[in-house]
C-alpha cells in the first residue's frame, strides 16, 4: 500500500526568509493582529521557614489567603521605603541649599 502523497522538500531558512519578503507587502497574507495582555503577576521564590512564617501570619491577620497578606505587606513596605526616600532626598536638598 504506497501513499500517494508527495513528500515535500523542506526548505531552508534562506528559502523560507525569502517567501516571506516576498508575500509581507501583501495584505491579504496578514490575519487581524492579536493583541496580547501581559499578566501582571511576578513569582517570587522563598524559603519554606519563611513561606510558613508567612502563612502562620496571614492566618493570624484573617487574610484569605498568604498571596493576598504578602501583597498587602510588600505593598505597605514599599510606601514607607518610598516616603523614607523622599524625606531623606527633602533633606539632603535643604542642606546644600543653605
Amino acid at each position: 500500500m504506497k501513499s500517494t502523497r508527495k513528500a515535500k522538500k523542506k526548505m531552508t531558512e534562506l528559502e523560507i526568509d525569502a517567501v516571506v519578503v516576498a508575500q509581507a507587502d501583501d495584505d491579504s497574507n496578514w490575519s487581524k493582529p492579536v493583541r496580547v495582555r501581559r499578566n501582571h503577576t511576578a513569582a517570587v521564590s522563598i524559603s519554606l521557614e519563611l513561606a510558613t512564617r508567612a502563612a502562620f501570619l496571614a492566618r493570624l491577620h484573617h487574610q484569605a489567603s498568604i498571596q493576598d497578606w504578602l501583597r498587602q505587606i510588600i505593598q505597605e513596605r514599599i510606601e514607607l521605603e518610598e516616603a523614607a526616600f523622599l524625606g531623606a532626598k527633602r533633606e539632603l536638598l535643604m542642606k546644600h541649599s543653605a
